[in-house]
């Protein structure tokens, strides 16, 4: 047993919780959240199943695009509800959901505001003006962390002082929910890394940066790792819910993390994508790369569980398609969009999928035609070009990526797997366009590889699997994957994918 700053991280707990052998990961997105139910067979693989689904996104409110936090406390002691409905009186929870937001409590631990989500606005020009007063070469030698306008660091820069002043506390998004359900307020280490706030170097918050925003280190909370066991559900707190007896335990609650933890990687030649709103495209090490080049391909090096680093980049990934979809009305569901593309000519307009124009547009089918149009390419106009364009680009981008990264971390083998898992590892034509663009192998599955992640941390927790090589192997046995080999494709077309994005970022 050791102690953590008040906290008890164990290995194993006592026996019976052991026996009891179910695992609930709540696993919440920006449009959505579940609850799945696991538990790990005498064959030593473990089964997966969706108890509770639910809706998420922001709204705007007070002049800010906001998470709705009360809605997902709700949304979740529902779920817990019918977790006792089956009749599983004990179990162990997990909460994962997406990094950067924060929510600011007042003196008496209460929320002071509802919580604003990172596409809102706010920060569109927090970089600009964060980088007149410190460098931003400097902040990425510190932290290792990516330069994005939405990273915690850039929402504090814009936060209004006087919410600021009045804040006794932070917590990110799944460390409050933690806190609602236990009363235990930590920070965790794979979340806490995307506040770009913490050194590379010594694992702690970086003083200068902390000094330069005016804010004070007692503002965040224990700084605790993957496997902490939290505490139990306060079932007494919510009377109007029947509940079984939980005990909470912090895993890699930023949903990548989870994800890259849900990977069914063997060996040292693989990579991966995390396919879903976003694509983050790396490896995983347990070394940080920071150099001048990494810093101006904009690679980040998060934490990852048990002392990895994921080094990724991040892709605008299914947002695209998503959009599209959603300014149709969803008339074609996602796959009926791949099957129109199908149909369509390959590589008829090339795109930067991660242009910030493609960040929150008010409609993301005329952004993608203005830019072609702005860019002298023909324009698409039907449901089956749009999805071409996006599922063509996103391959060239994906190919071109894994180049940079093998370029940029010094990779002596070749990757020759990439494993795709998410949601958009459900895409046949993307995971064969990749496969055939970057030449390689490419895994996809399992698609629910977060939840999987989640539940599987909580395993290592309570001594039911060793390590995370023992988990990964469980995944295998337990969860098919689908194979794409490559065909590959004439590589004129990526060398003017190459020469247009060199062009178009002059």
């Amino acid at each position: 047993i050791k102690i953590v700053k008040g906290l008890t991280t164990i290995n194993k707990v006592k026996k019976e919780q052991v026996e009891k052998r179910t695992y609930l990961a709540v696993d919440i997105g920006a449009s959505s959240g579940r609850i799945m139910k696991s538990q790990r067979l005498a064959n030593g693989q473990i089964t997966i199943e969706e108890i509770h689904r639910f809706k998420n996104g922001f709204h705007q409110k007070d002049g800010y695009q906001r998470w709705d936090m009360a809605s997902l406390v709700h949304e979740l002691l529902l779920g817990l509800q019918k977790v006792k409905q089956l009749g599983i009186k004990e179990c162990f929870i997990g909460i994962d959901t997406w990094g950067v937001d924060y929510c600011l409590l007042d003196q008496s631990g209460q929320l002071l505001d509802e919580p604003i989500a990172y596409r809102d606005g706010r920060t569109e020009a927090a970089v600009k003006n964060f980088s007149k007063g410190y460098s931003l070469e400097k902040l990425y030698q510190q932290t290792g962390i990516q330069v994005q306008p939405f990273n915690t660091i850039f929402q504090l820069f814009v936060e209004e002082k006087e919410r600021l002043a009045a804040a006794s506390q932070l917590l990110l998004i799944p460390d409050y929910l933690g806190y609602v359900f236990t009363g235990k307020a930590v920070i965790e280490a794979t979340n806490a890394s995307t506040t770009q706030l913490l050194n590379a170097g010594t694992k702690q918050w970086e003083s200068e940066l902390l000094d330069f925003l005016g804010i004070d280190e007692t503002l965040f909370p224990t700084l605790v790792e993957p496997g902490t066991i939290l505490g139990d559900l306060q079932t007494a707190a919510f009377p109007d819910y029947d509940l079984p007896n939980a005990t909470l335990i912090t895993i890699a609650s930023h949903d990548t993390a989870s994800a890259i933890l849900g990977t069914p990687g063997i060996g040292d030649d693989w990579a991966y994508i995390s396919s879903g709103t976003w694509s983050l495209l790396g490896i995983e090490t347990t070394v940080t790369t920071i150099s001048a080049e990494a810093f101006q391909e904009n690679y980040t090096n998060e934490w990852g569980a048990q002392n990895t680093i994921r080094f990724l980049k991040n892709i605008m990934g299914m947002w695209l398609i998503q959009e599209v979809a959603r300014h149709q009305n969803y008339q074609y569901s996602y796959a009926e969009l791949a099957a129109l593309a199908e149909k369509e000519p390959a590589f008829q307009q090339f795109i930067d999928v991660n242009d910030p124009r493609f960040l929150n547009p008010g409609n993301m089918i005329t952004e993608l035609q203005a830019y072609c149009r702005e860019t002298q390419q023909t324009v698409p106009e039907s449901p089956g070009e749009l999805a071409r364009c996006i599922y063509d680009n996103l391959a060239l981008c994906y190919s071109v990526e894994l180049e940079k990264l093998a370029q940029l971390t010094g990779i002596e083998q070749k990757i020759t797997t990439l494993h795709v898992v998410g949601g958009g590892s459900n895409n046949r034509l993307l995971n064969q366009l990749t496969a055939d663009v970057a030449n390689v192998t490419v895994k996809a599955g399992p698609g629910e590889a977060t939840a999987l992640g989640n539940l599987l941390m909580q395993m290592i927790a309570t001594g039911e699997l060793k390590d995370i090589p023992a988990a990964r192997t469980c995944i295998q046995t337990s969860f098919p994957t689908e194979i794409y080999q490559a065909n590959p494709i004439d590589s004129t077309i990526k060398n003017r994918y190459q020469a247009f994005m060199k062009r178009s970022s002059l």
